[in-house]
């Protein structure tokens, strides 16, 4: 079991590595944009069409890249109040009312969604005719994915409600691990206030 949630884990890793470089591009292309417009007084026709795709490309790419990192956000009142297994409860419920509903619907309209414009070539109509059919396939992409990562999530949930084993992503285990390693202060000194950095 642990090998296939690390195996899911992995393929929303890279798929997340690969397109937060998105977000470099982005930029690139909103800096381009503001010197053509102001510097060089010749706007171009195609940096708002761009610039869109690529932020709907970061943020549906990337969503289960940030679920499996827990980035995505949550309201904690009272998910904090819980114990691990009363979280996983929560985290169970939570997701078999809203999530996977949400997701699958997404899923399953975004194929048609992604099906018709590809059928038709669809493209803006701005002055910048940017393919619109390749934004909209990554509607589904962005649903499968992110129904991959958090069935990962449900089913780690579930080990650990029956049976107590928690199978935390090697990524977390990796986060954690950095983490201590670039703190060298003992636990009971920082505890207690009295570590100091050397």
């Amino acid at each position: 079991m642990g090998k296939i949630l690390d195996t899911i884990d992995t393929i929303n890793e890279w798929v997340g590595k690969i397109f937060r470089w998105s977000l470099v591009l982005l930029v690139a292309v909103m800096v381009f944009e503001v010197l053509s417009r102001y510097v060089f007084h010749r706007p171009t026709t195609w940096a708002f069409e761009v610039s869109t795709g690529l932020y709907a490309c970061s943020f549906m790419m990337c969503s289960a890249y940030a679920l499996l990192y827990k980035s995505h956000v949550t309201i904690d009142i009272l998910y904090e109040k819980f114990g691990p297994k009363g979280r996983s409860i929560f985290d169970i419920v939570s997701a078999l009312i809203f999530f996977y509903p949400f997701l699958i619907v997404v899923l399953l309209q975004g194929q048609k969604y992604a099906a018709h414009a590809w059928a038709i070539k669809e493209t803006s109509w701005s002055t910048f005719p940017m393919p619109l059919y390749l934004v909209k396939t990554m509607i589904p992409l962005f649903a499968f994915f992110t129904l991959l990562q958090g069935t990962a999530t449900f089913i780690r949930s579930i080990c650990f409600l029956t049976t107590g084993k928690d199978y935390i992503s090697k990524y977390k285990k990796e986060e954690i691990q950095k983490v201590v390693m670039d703190y060298d202060e003992p636990v009971g000194e920082v505890a207690d206030g009295k570590g100091e950095k050397k």
